[in-house]
């Protein structure tokens, strides 16, 4: 063999030997392998990228460009050899590989028959066992070459590669890549294709034995050598990740050599350490990621504990969640940066206070860096001592399991060891804003006046109604939503009670066939027991509702249907007439036809 460090330089060897390849730059080797029909000419845009930083080799695969010819029935090891024929005569020990197409399976056949002489592969555009329909077009197609040039095939191939017509932003790259099929060696292509179009499977056995880091890069559009195929081969490989380039066709390292020459660059030069999981990184938009992940509604909550010094600890924190039901565990992130970081990640136990619609001010003092955020709400110590924050949703008290390190955070796993909750509303926050969950209360002040509100409202388990004068229950209810100085309105009706309550979710709205002027609207929610001196006043177990005497049949199922769902901690909201309607659930996506307000 012989070589030139110049570009555009191509030699051949003798006839028994002869490959031909392109060599340009100076520093870590890296060879580029193209696909069926190209030649190591293809590789131009990213040898002139790259030949800064690298000595990079494109090679004519065998068949093609200045090389000789395979066997005639010839197998990958066949390429694979000439590989590494070439590297012995340039006396290189050890290279990273880029193959595309039918190169990349020549790359991981390299990569799996001499580990050694392998640091790094990307498989560009690779094929992976393909779907039946698609192997069988394959096969077809090379089942018909014979040989011989055929410029129908060739315009066949243009239109899979870059579409048909071919945009015009694609018209160069389009016809660099016809000029190369059009020079192909007719025998060649053909040996080579016939291969390609069977060796899809080649390496399913063999590639949980890649020993190197591996790149799996393909296009969104590429239908032949899919998305699916490139992450199902980084999910084999041990040390191999996908990356799916939005919106590129087959041949994206000629359509878009940038784009892809930078991410492979990326690849080739991460940390010697880098392990499956920690490529890309450098990639990611650091505010751009944290606006994706503000699209994710979350509650908010109050973390505490106490220090060493016995002062009380808190930050605000919505990276909260559930971790196991048996043992009790949930977690809690914090920033390393955060003031209070080394007080959580030294202590044996924290609260987590989840936060209730009404405590969105406490929620602002504590994701500040106010003095003293504790003088803003009020609290008790819980079993563990951590503060345990009054007017919350729900608060679980835990000793700390494990501390993590995760990146610039620290996870905080917690055994819950006491916790509380209550039927009140959940305060949310999304995209940078606090989040109601309750049906907007505002809607209904613009209600026409016949509308009768009212509220199924409870207490540590039981809930409120008031007796008739006939000995019949019901439940609070008005004229319109109104406000404490509306006497006919529910707000007016509970404050004339001294019923200090607070109105959640919508539960149920229904009109009145009897009387088609009118809507019914029913509310969950919560109120601040004891009620002072009101004989009327009955506070019903939930258990013991339906033994009450209820006048309203629509109300009376409706509640029925209140203490199922209570039970089962599975709301949902009705809507329709008292006569049929249906059931949304708030957590399931089956709603149900039902025959009355309350029914399923």
């Amino acid at each position: 063999m012989a070589e030139r460090l110049a570009m555009p330089a191509r030699l051949r060897g003798g006839a028994s030997a002869g490959t031909g390849y392109i060599r340009a730059g100076a520093g870590e080797p890296l060879l580029l392998i193209h696909g069926v029909g190209m030649n190591a000419a293809i590789w131009q845009p990213q040898i002139e990228l790259l030949k800064g930083r690298y000595d990079v080799v494109a090679i004519d695969m065998l068949g093609h460009g200045e090389s000789r010819l395979p066997p005639e029935n010839p197998v990958l090891a066949d390429y694979a050899g000439q590989v590494i024929e070439l590297l012995d005569h340039l006396g290189l020990d050890r290279v990273s590989i880029v193959g595309h197409s039918m190169g990349a399976l020549v790359a991981q056949e390299v990569a799996l028959r001499a580990p050694q002489r392998v640091r790094r592969i990307v498989s560009l555009n690779a094929v992976f066992r393909r779907p039946p329909s698609l192997a069988r077009a394959v096969r077809e197609r090379a089942a018909g070459l014979n040989g011989h040039h055929h410029g129908s095939g060739v315009d066949a191939t243009i239109a899979r590669w870059f579409g048909d017509p071919v945009p015009a932003g694609l018209a160069d790259a389009a016809a660099k890549a016809r000029d190369a099929l059009a020079r192909v060696d007719p025998e060649g292509y053909t040996r080579t294709y016939r291969l390609f179009a069977h060796a899809d499977a080649d390496h399913v056995e063999r590639l949980p034995d890649l020993a190197m880091p591996a790149l799996f890069m393909t296009g969104s559009d590429d239908a032949n050598s899919s998305p699916a195929m490139s992450a199902a081969m980084a999910r084999l490989a041990p040390l191999g990740r996908c990356v799916v380039l939005d919106g590129e066709r087959h041949m994206m390292a000629l359509a878009s050599p940038e784009k892809v020459t930078r991410h492979i660059a990326d690849f080739l030069q991460a940390d010697a350490g880098w392990s499956n999981g920690s490529q890309a990184d450098a990639g990611v938009d650091a505010m751009e990621f944290r606006r994706a992940l503000g699209s994710f509604l979350t509650g908010v909550t109050i973390v505490t504990t106490v220090g060493a010094d016995g002062e009380p600890r808190g930050f605000t924190a919505n990276s909260f969640t559930s971790v196991s039901l048996d043992p009790p565990l949930v977690l809690v992130c914090i920033a390393k940066k955060a003031h209070g970081h080394p007080v959580f990640a030294a202590s044996r136990s924290f609260a987590v206070n989840v936060l209730g619609e009404s405590q969105k001010a406490a929620s602002g003092v504590f994701a500040s860096k106010a003095a003293d955020k504790f003088a803003a709400v009020s609290w008790r110590p819980g079993s563990t001592g951590s503060p345990m924050i009054g007017g919350s949703v729900a608060a679980f008290d835990c000793d700390m399991e494990q501390l993590v390190d995760a990146g610039d955070h620290s996870i905080l796993i917690g055994r819950v060891r006491d916790f509380s909750h209550n039927a009140s509303q959940p305060l949310g926050y999304c995209r940078g804003a606090y989040v109601n969950f309750g049906l907007s209360q505002e809607a209904l002040a613009t209600a026409p006046p016949n509308m009768e509100v009212g509220a199924i409202l409870e207490h540590e388990g039981r809930v409120l109604f008031f007796e008739a004068a006939d000995g019949a229950c019901e439940l609070p209810a008005g004229i319109g939503l109104g406000a404490p100085g509306d006497a006919a309105s529910l707000k007016g009706r509970l404050a004339a009670r001294a019923v200090d309550a607070q109105l959640g979710f919508l539960f149920a709205v229904w009109d009145d066939t009897a009387r088609p002027s009118r809507t019914h609207v029913y509310y969950r929610g919560t109120f601040d027991a004891p009620l002072p001196g009101d004989r009327q006043a009955r506070l019903v177990d939930i258990e013991r509702i339906a033994d009450l005497k209820i006048a309203d049949p629509a109300v009376r199922i409706m509640l029925a249907r209140y203490v199922r769902e209570r039970t089962e901690d599975a709301f949902g909201v009705y809507v329709g007439s008292e006569i049929e309607g249906e059931v949304q659930p708030l957590a399931r996506r089956r709603p149900a036809a039902v025959p009355s307000p309350g029914v399923r």
